[in-house]
Order: C-alpha cells, then sequence, then structure tokens
C-alpha cells in the first residue's frame, strides 16, 4: 500500500512540472523577440560605409568603401545605397572605417579631389612661407588653430616697430603638400609651406603682414573660442619706456655748455622735472629732459 502511494506522488509530480514546463515554454515563445532572430527579422536598406580610415583629400576608389545592411528605422539621413555614386569623388571631411559615407562629407562629383574641395564657400586657402620658429617647431598640423602675429614698421623708424596679433583662431588647412595630420602620434613636421583657411579680407591682411614684415604663428587650444583684442606693442613700451607719456617736449642742451642761470621761481605750482636722456651722436654727447606736457 506504501509502494503504491509512492508510485501515485511521483507521477503527479511528474505531471506537474511537465505542466508547468509546457506553460512556460508557450510563454516565452509568445514574448518579443529580440536579439539576433529579433535583427534577422528586421527591415533593412543597404549603405554605403567607409572600408578604411579617409583623410581629407582622398580620392574614394572601390576599395575604400563597402555596403552593409544597415536597419531601415536608424539608417543616417542622407546615407549613400550606392557605391557608383560615390566612387571617384573627394573627401572633405575626414572618416573613420566603417563610418556610414553622407553627401556633405563628398565633394561634388565635378569637382574631383586634393585640396580645392576642402575649401569651404566663401573662404580662400592661403600659403605663407615659414620656418621651424614661425611653424611652432612643426606642431602646426593640419586642423590646428593658430593665430597670427605681424612685426612692421610703418615708417622706417626704429621706434615705430610693432607687433600685433592680425588674425585669430584661424584654421590650418594644410601643412607643406600634406592635408591631413600624421598618422603617428600627431609626430611634428617640419615644413617650409603653412596653408591657411581665411576669409578673403583675412587673406588681405595675411598678404600684407607677410609682404610688409615678418609674420609669427601662435598655436592655440582648439577649444579655445576667444577672439583677443590687442593694441599691439612698440619697442619703448616692450622695455617699459613713455608708458605713461602721452606727448613728450624735448629740451636739449649739449654737454660741455656753461649751465645758465637758473630761473627765478614764481608763484604757482611748480612744473614736475621729466626723465634725462643721454644722446650720443658721433664725438658729441647730448641730454634731452623728457617732460609729461599738462
Amino acid at each position: 500500500m506504501g509502494r503504491v502511494r509512492v508510485f501515485f506522488v511521483l507521477a503527479l509530480a511528474v505531471t506537474a512540472g511537465s505542466v508547468f514546463a509546457y506553460g512556460t515554454y508557450r510563454y516565452v515563445r509568445n514574448l518579443p523577440q529580440s536579439g539576433p532572430a529579433a535583427t534577422i527579422n528586421m527591415p533593412t536598406q543597404p549603405v554605403v560605409v567607409a572600408a578604411t580610415d579617409l583623410d581629407i583629400g582622398a580620392e574614394i576608389s572601390a576599395d575604400d568603401v563597402k555596403v552593409i545592411a544597415w536597419p531601415k528605422d536608424s539608417a543616417p539621413a542622407q546615407a549613400i545605397s550606392d557605391v557608383k555614386d560615390v566612387v571617384g569623388r573627394g573627401v572633405i571631411s575626414p572618416m573613420i572605417q566603417n563610418e556610414p559615407i553622407v553627401a556633405v562629407k563628398l565633394a561634388s562629383k565635378d569637382a574631383g579631389a586634393g585640396l580645392p574641395p576642402a575649401i569651404p564657400p566663401g573662404l580662400r586657402a592661403l600659403s605663407v612661407r615659414v620656418n621651424e620658429v614661425i611653424g611652432v617647431a612643426g606642431y602646426v598640423l593640419p586642423g590646428t588653430r593658430v593665430d597670427v602675429l605681424a612685426t612692421v614698421n610703418p615708417t622706417n623708424i626704429a621706434q615705430d616697430v610693432t607687433s600685433k596679433v592680425v588674425l585669430t583662431n584661424v584654421q590650418v588647412l594644410a601643412s607643406g603638400t600634406k592635408i591631413e595630420r600624421d598618422v603617428e602620434k600627431n609626430k611634428p613636421i617640419p615644413v617650409s609651406v603653412v596653408t591657411l583657411l581665411v576669409a578673403p579680407e583675412e587673406a588681405e591682411r595675411l598678404t600684407l603682414a607677410a609682404t610688409e614684415g615678418k609674420i609669427q604663428l601662435a598655436l592655440r587650444n582648439p577649444l579655445d573660442k576667444s577672439i583677443p583684442s590687442t593694441p599691439g606693442i612698440r619697442p619703448a613700451a616692450l622695455l617699459g619706456y613713455g608708458a605713461a607719456t602721452r606727448q613728450a617736449v624735448a629740451r636739449t642742451r649739449v654737454a660741455g655748455m656753461k649751465p645758465s642761470a637758473a630761473p627765478m621761481p614764481v608763484s604757482g605750482p611748480s612744473e614736475p622735472i621729466g626723465a634725462t636722456v643721454e644722446i650720443i651722436r658721433g664725438d658729441k654727447r647730448a641730454h634731452e629732459i623728457v617732460r609729461q606736457e599738462q
């Protein structure tokens, strides 16, 4: 009798377990699909992507791209689906491997490749001669931003030499003949010519600065968008002379002359005596008393 009871309980447990397992199977089967199975059933569309990294100015060939199935609901705007629409066109914005190729990153079909298609409408590419110092020791690479300083002498008088920032936040379009960065950790590249991306009026200022004086490039942080306004600096201000002098009056007396009699004191506030500057002309010495005119 006890053995029959054991078999009865065992059969009841097996039956209950089978019913529970079958119910669980049906429940899981009716759940919305996700994962690889759902991906297979998801509608897709062909999208052309880069098969390798593409730099500015590169001409796309058939080996540089491939077509993949992209989920239709998340396809990028302006995505290209036919390889024929990208082969032979120039790249105007860098792309990385497996990045979808969109029309805004490509030059028009008739523009070709190289530097010209990379110049945005309304801007100009202007090249200036540099050396290792002007080129910031080779760290002026394509894509970096610089300020342009000019040192000019407008009157051919030494005291009028002026250094001033004439252009700010200018993009370097090319360094030498390269229009892409050095792929080896942005290593410095010594070049003799740097091409800057400027507006037409900025091109005029840069050309005048390079023709009439000397230019220097100052490398800046690409995240710094400030546009500093500077008054420029002359040698006297650089050395701390004449900073507080608005208009100077010079009185000269030649060394060796007998001083004249001291003037009689007059009533009223006395005029402050300015600094004395010694000037040597050949074998003669002269002193200039400089005072600030009220």
